[in-house]
C-alpha cells in the first residue's frame, strides 16, 4: 500500500491531504473520501488504506484547510464523553464557515486533481463521506452528475439542504443512517423523496447505531455498524466504477 501526502489546488488556495492506493503500478478507480467533522487523523488514514486495498485510489482532503493544515483542531486519541463538548466547540465554527459555496468550489478542485493523477483510471469517480463529510459528498455528486458514478454517505445530515439535493444526482447512491439520527418515519419521508428522483439507491437505518458509528476513535463507534458500512460501500463501488 502506498500512502502519499499531497497538496491539492483549489480555487481558494491549496488543501493539504493524502492519498492511499495499491502498490505495483497500474491505474485504479478514483474515490474522493470526505472526513467527518473531526478531520484527518489516524482512523481516517486506516479507513482510506482499507478501501485502497480493494483496488482504489482514495483521496482524502483536509476540507478545513483555510484554517490551517490537518489536524486543524487538537484531538485526543479517543474522543469520549468528557472530550466531546470541547472538541465540538472547536469544530463547529469550522463547519459553519464551510458554506455550500466553499464546498462546491473545493469539490471542483478535488475532482479535477483526483482525475488527473497518473494512478487513476479514466471513467466515473466515487465520492463517499462521514457525518458532515457525507453532506459534502452529496453536494459534490449533485454538482457533478457527469463525473460521479457512486455516492455513499454515512451518519450524514443529508436532509440539511432540503429535498432538492438529490434532483441532479445521477450516481448510484447508498445512505447509511444512524438509528440515533433518523426515525423510521423520517427515513420513509427521505426515501419517498429519493423515489421521486428515479435514482438507483439504497437508504437504511443501521440497527443499534448512534451518530458517528463508523469512527473507531470515538465513543459512538459500533463495530457491527462499521462492518455493514463496508458491506454496502464495496459492492456499490465495484458495480459502478469500471468493475474494480
Amino acid at each position: 500500500m502506498t500512502v502519499k501526502t499531497l497538496e491539492i489546488p483549489t480555487a481558494d488556495g491549496v488543501a493539504d491531504g493524502f492519498a492511499a492506493f495499491p502498490e505495483g503500478g497500474g491505474k485504479h478507480p478514483g474515490v474522493l473520501m470526505y472526513p467527518d467533522g473531526f478531520g484527518i487523523r489516524p482512523v481516517l488514514r486506516e479507513m482510506a488504506e482499507e478501501l485502497a486495498e480493494h483496488g482504489y485510489y482514495v483521496l482524502v482532503p483536509n476540507v478545513f484547510y483555510r484554517h490551517g493544515p490537518a489536524p486543524v483542531t487538537e484531538l485526543p486519541e479517543f474522543v469520549g464523553a468528557r472530550d466531546r463538548e470541547r472538541v465540538m466547540g472547536a469544530v463547529m465554527p469550522l463547519i459553519q464557515a464551510h458554506t455550500l459555496e466553499r464546498v462546491l468550489r473545493d469539490a471542483e478542485g478535488y475532482l479535477g486533481f483526483l482525475g488527473a493523477q497518473a494512478e487513476v483510471a479514466a471513467g466515473p469517480l466515487g465520492v463517499t463521506g462521514y457525518c458532515i463529510g457525507g453532506l459534502y459528498a452529496a453536494r459534490t455528486a449533485a454538482a457533478h452528475p457527469g463525473r460521479v458514478g457512486a455516492l455513499a454517505a454515512f451518519h450524514a445530515p443529508v436532509g440539511a439542504d432540503g429535498p432538492g439535493l438529490f434532483e441532479t444526482v445521477t450516481a448510484q447512491v447508498h445512505l447509511g443512517h444512524a438509528e440515533g439520527d433518523l426515525t423510521p418515519d423520517a427515513l420513509g419521508d427521505l426515501n419517498r423523496q429519493l423515489d421521486a428522483t428515479g435514482l438507483a439507491y439504497t437508504s437504511e437505518i443501521y440497527p443499534g447505531t448512534v451518530h458517528g458509528f463508523t469512527m473507531a476513535d470515538t465513543e459512538a463507534f459500533n463495530a457491527a455498524g462499521l462492518k455493514l458500512h463496508w458491506e454496502r460501500l464495496l459492492p456499490l463501488l465495484k458495480r459502478t466504477l469500471n468493475g474494480a
